[in-house]
């Protein structure tokens, strides 16, 4: 009994999936400069969606023509009625992404080897059952 004790976590440790490299995600991913180039790219987006025109939808919507200080409005003007720091909220909240960018390349970077893992022991299930299902064209009896 203690000699199959010890023998199993030495065949469990044999295993090939064990004895594979660890899988990691490409050192683009991981740099901290590909975080912040993500960053500046959604800083680029809200910049060109909060400048966005909406007086005239707005207008339409409330079933009336838009007046010629309406054309201007942009979502940006909007936010700032609700709102009167909201350029400062913003810049605050994309400057808060780049670390949030960085922890979550890091942690699917950690967590890749036992994701692999698992879709390997998947397989291997999905491999195993395949190989047990009964032949179609097999004749009935």
């Amino acid at each position: 009994m203690s000699k199959n004790l010890f023998i199993l976590p030495l065949l469990l440790c044999a295993s090939p999936a064990v004895a594979q490299p660890l899988p990691q995600l490409p050192p683009e991913l991981t740099d901290p400069r590909t975080a912040d180039k993500l960053a500046n790219a959604m800083q680029g987006l809200s910049q060109a969606l909060l400048d966005m025109r909406v007086g005239e939808v707005r207008a339409a919507l409330e079933g009336r023509q838009a007046g010629p200080a309406e054309k201007r409005m942009t979502v940006r003007d909007m936010a700032r009625q609700d709102d009167p720091d909201f350029d400062r909220h913003v810049q605050q909240n994309i400057a808060n992404v780049r670390p949030m960018v960085r922890q979550s390349m890091n942690a699917v970077n950690q967590a890749l080897p036992a994701m692999m893992q698992g879709l390997a022991q998947a397989q291997q299930a999905l491999e195993r059952a395949v190989a047990n299902m009964p032949d179609p064209t097999y004749p009935r009896r």
